[in-house]
């Protein structure tokens, strides 16, 4: 496959996730603040926005996965290039792909719902989270979810008869960690996906955003790392 048609299946796909991921996180979380009713429904929300980002995921994985292994997301290539799976000039391209699709997946969510009033589904701690975590708290939420996440995904992509299955399960890892993350930051794992957004909502979500981008790569270097070191025959 022609690293062209990689790029831009990875720019189409990373668009798609913060179009429907993202939007769904704005939508859910206007609608319960129009409705001015809080605990039950922002719960409910959380569920909601987690299996829009893992539906996604599942969608993206089976319809682009067999061009560009589906990545839309730096943290992951980051991952497989430490793991050995990818060579520095795919990562590069990949990254610089997913970064783009994210910008444009980002401008196309403004543009459908009017404008930043409120948000862009973008990543936040201290007053930007709902339980008001602080920044150290936040990277160390980012860096497990995506240690979690990266592991799953090395681990069922390292053999070839998970492939039917594969875009299932990372799908639902996905949807497992934003439950557990949405409450605290709104849930990365993804430096492309906070990026975009943040760099049209601007302010506190820009400032903040380098959280949303180290912590998932630190995250995913240490799930290659480990997952080299357990999955070795030694």
């Amino acid at each position: 496959m022609s690293d062209v048609k990689k790029c831009i299946a990875e720019l189409i796909g990373t668009a798609v996730l913060v179009i429907f991921g993202c939007g769904s996180a704005v939508a859910a979380n206007t609608l319960i603040g129009n409705a001015g009713i809080s605990p039950v429904p922002l719960a409910l929300s959380t569920l909601l926005i987690a299996f829009a980002f893992g539906l996604v995921i599942v969608a993206m994985a089976y319809s682009i996965g067999n061009v560009s292994g589906c990545h839309i997301n730096p943290a992951v290539s980051f991952g497989m290039l430490v793991a050995g799976k990818m060579s520095v000039r795919d990562f590069c391209l990949y990254v610089v792909s997913q970064v783009i699709g994210a910008i444009i997946g980002a401008a196309i969510l403004m543009g459908m719902v009017g404008g930043t009033a409120n948000g862009l589904g973008q990543n936040g701690f201290g007053d930007n989270s709902a339980l008001g975590i602080g920044m150290g708290g936040a990277f160390l939420v980012e860096v497990v979810l995506t240690f979690v996440f990266v592991l799953a995904i090395i681990g069922v992509t390292s053999k070839a008869e998970n492939g039917s299955v594969a875009g299932l399960v990372i799908g639902l890892t996905l949807t497992l960690v934003h439950i557990l993350g949405i409450p605290f930051t709104g849930t990365s794992v993804n430096p492309a996906r906070s990026l975009g957004p943040a760099l049209f909502v601007g302010g506190e979500a820009l400032s903040q955003v380098w959280v949303f981008i180290v912590a998932p790569l630190v995250g995913a270097a240490l799930a290659a790392l480990v997952y080299k070191f357990i999955a070795s025959e030694d």
